[in-house]
C-alpha cells in the first residue's frame, strides 16, 4: 500500500430486468468498480475469446464491459456487515444474470480500527487468471462506514 487512502461510494440502482429490485454499486475514487474490473480483465478475455464472435472487437468489448452486475440489495439484508466483514473471499460484484454466485468478483477485505482495505481481486472461475491487476484499495474506515450506511439511491444504472 502506498499510504494514500482511496475514496469510496456505495450506491443502489435498479436492476435492468427488475426495476423494483435494487442492486449495490460501488465507485472507487469516482470510477465504477465494474469499469475497473473490465480494464483489469480486457486482455485476459481477448486471449480467451479471440475468434469466438463474428464481430470480435465490438462483441468482446461488450462482454468485458457487461461481465458484472451489482449484488442484489435484498440478497444481503440478512448480512448487514457484508462489505465490512474481514474475509479472504468477499463478493463485491455479481453476475449480471442476477445470481451473484455464478460470476462473482472476489476480494480480500481487511479491517483495522482506522482503515478498510480491499486486495487480492480475483475471479474464482478463472483460477488461471490469478490475482487481477487492480488495487489494493485502502479506505478511511469512518468514511467507508458512512458511505455503506448511507448509499446514494440512483434512478438508473450509471453505466451506459
Amino acid at each position: 500500500m502506498n499510504g494514500i487512502l482511496n475514496g469510496i461510494e456505495f450506491f443502489h440502482y435498479p436492476s435492468a430486468d427488475h426495476p423494483s429490485y435494487p442492486l449495490w454499486g460501488i465507485r472507487i475514487d469516482g470510477t465504477d468498480l465494474r469499469t475497473s474490473v473490465a480494464d483489469a480483465t480486457r486482455g485476459l478475455w481477448r486471449a480467451e475469446l479471440e475468434g469466438e464472435f463474428e464481430d470480435d472487437e465490438r462483441e468482446i468489448e461488450e462482454h468485458v464491459r457487461d461481465q458484472h452486475g451489482g449484488l442484489g440489495v435484498r440478497d444481503f439484508e440478512d448480512r448487514p456487515g457484508h462489505f465490512l466483514t474481514p474475509a479472504d473471499a468477499t463478493p463485491l460484484l455479481g453476475c449480471p444474470c442476477g445470481i451473484w454466485g455464478c460470476w462473482p468478483l472476489l476480494a480480500r477485505v481487511t479491517v483495522t480500527p482506522t482503515t478498510v482495505t480491499w486486495s487480492s481481486f480475483r475471479q474464482p472461475y478463472r483460477e488461471e487468471w490469478g490475482e487481477l491487476a487492480m488495487g489494493p484499495y485502502a479506505f478511511p474506515r469512518d468514511r467507508y462506514e458512512t458511505a455503506l450506511a448511507e448509499p446514494v439511491a440512483l434512478d438508473e444504472d450509471p453505466l451506459p
